[in-house]
This record gives C-alpha cells, structure tokens and sequence, in this order.
C-alpha cells in the first residue's frame, strides 16, 4: 500500500517565503535568509512531503540547500508552466499566499517528479561559466567601442580595460579546468563529450554543468529540455510548421555552436548537414536538425560511457 505524499507550495520573493502547508491552518511566512529557512527545512524532516516553488534565480538557493540537508524532496517549476496551471485552475487573483497554495495544488494535479539533489560542484561551475560568458559579452562590447574609437584616451582607456578582460576571461577558464579535473566525473563526462567533433571545453563546461540529465533521459526528453524537440502546431484539417521554443537557452546556444563547427570537419555529423541541405532544407532548419543530432549522439554516449566514433 503506497502513502500519498503532502504537497508543499511555497512563493519565493528577495525578502520572504510563504508558505502553504495542509498541515498548517494558515498559510505561514518566514524571512529569505539561511537561518530562517534551516530552522523551517528541519520541522519538514521526517514527513512524507515534496516541496513545490518557482525557479527564481539566486533567491531559491538557499531553500534548495536547507531542504537538500533535511533530506526533504522538492520541485522547481518553470514559473511560465505555473502561471498557465493557475490560469487553467480558475485562479485570477494573485498574492504570495494565492500563489503558494497554487504551488501546492499543481504538484498534487500533476504528480511532479523531484528534482535531483542540488550538485555543489556543478552549482559552483554554473556559477564559472555564467561569469566567462559576462567577461566574454563585454569584451565584445569593448572591442567594438575601440573600432569606433578615436581620441588617444578613449583607445587608451579600451586597450587596457581589453587587455584586462582578456586576463580575467583565461583566469576563470582556468578556474573552470582546475574544477573539472578535480572530479574524476566531471573529468570522465568532459573526455567524452570533447571526443566528439564540434564540442570543445567550453562546450562540454556548459553541457556538465547545465544539462546533468544527459546520459540519464531518453533522446525526446533530452531534447525537450534543451528546447531543441520540434513542437507540432496541428489542428483540425490545418497542419502548421513545427518550431522549436523553450528549454535551456544557454544549453541550446553551446549545441547551436557545435554544430556550426561541425560544419568545418568531414565527420558523419558534417554528412548529416549536407543531406538534409540537399534534400531542399534551408540552413537554419538543417543546423537545428544537427544541434539536435549532436545532443542524440552525447546523450548515447555519456549512458554507454562509450567515446564518440565516426
């Protein structure tokens, strides 16, 4: 006989946490910071509950963490996904309080799978990689400026400002190595994804520490969640063109890219590409179509733990 689980919802804001527990009369608050939270996170140990919150940036943190130690299973949900349930369910009205009882009812509806347990180190190179993608967009921006650029001070004040981007850009490369070699899975993860063509260090950080499902999920999921499945837009006697939306953006650019290196190899990948071109795919159908075929190819190959072969 299988025990039915309490769902928890909780709305996060910068200062608070409401609260909406079936075990409480009344939705309850507590302040957005970790003694706070440490102290709510151990009165759930022990209870067969699954808590339900937004994805909310740096402001879920420490709540992942606390319910992670009280050894409590949560959910974060896309906040797009949970505006849509509360509009399917009738919900017009919106407070914190609303929105934490919403929470709750959207696990219980929905049977919501937990989320994996947080993983501090590829927290901490999320963290290294979302700094060098930063340093590598203003470098970008300043090496622009400095084309422009004429007065002696003004390209003497860019050339220095580049020549310290270009130094904290290798330190945090540097950073990200030293981490994933101090894995022996992560390391393991980065030899077999960087032995496929198009996939380079960057590449492989990115797919580590933002895609840690691949080699766990079968290919449509592993698709989905990179937001490169296409979606059928069918209804009736109409047939509308499929397109590709949502999942990680950050996940999809690094495949994207993959894929447009790929094109400079003569792998089965780059033969892939040409055949759909030839069979009258226009290029951005085709690239998609690749990135697509590269994610299929890495997930095989972290589940077999088995390197690329051409």
């Amino acid at each position: 006989m299988s025990i039915t689980p309490s769902w928890i919802g909780i709305d996060i804001s910068k200062a608070w946490l409401d609260i909406a527990d079936p075990a409480l009369e009344r939705a309850a608050r507590v302040a957005n910071g970790e003694p706070a939270i440490a102290a709510f996170a151990a009165t759930l140990a022990g209870r067969d509950v699954i808590v339900v919150f937004e994805a909310t940036g740096v402001y879920d943190t420490c709540l992942r963490h606390a319910l992670a130690a009280a050894g409590v299973a949560c959910v974060r949900v896309n906040p797009q996904r949970a505006r849509d349930f509360a509009r399917a369910t009738g919900r017009l009205a919106k407070t914190d309080a609303i929105d934490a009882a919403m929470l709750a009812e959207m696990g219980r509806a929905l049977c919501l799978a937990p989320d994996p347990v947080p993983d501090g180190t590829r927290e901490k190179l999320n963290l290294l990689n979302k700094r060098r993608d930063q340093l590598v967009a203003m470098r970008q921006q300043e090496r622009l400026r400095r084309m422009e650029a004429a007065d002696p001070v003004v390209c003497a004040g860019l050339d220095a400002h580049l020549d310290w981007l270009d130094r904290a850009v290798g330190e945090i490369e540097a950073a990200i190595r030293d981490l994933v070699r101090a894995s022996s899975e992560l390391t393991e993860a980065e030899t077999l994804l960087r032995s496929t063509p198009g996939i380079g260090e960057v590449g492989a950080a990115v797919l580590i520490g933002l895609l840690p499902e691949l080699g766990c999920r079968p290919a449509r999921q592993i698709a989905m969640l990179a937001g490169l499945a296409p979606v059928n837009q069918d209804s009736g006697t109409r047939r509308g063109q499929r397109s590709i939306r949502g999942g990680r953006r950050r996940v999809r650019q690094a495949l994207y890219m993959a894929a447009v290196v790929t094109l400079r190899t003569r792998s089965p990948l780059k033969a892939f590409y040409d055949r759909l071109r030839n069979a009258g795919k226009p290029a951005k159908v085709a690239l998609i179509a690749l990135a697509r075929k590269i994610l299929v190819t890495l997930n095989a190959m972290l589940r077999s733990k088995t390197p690329y072969a051409a």
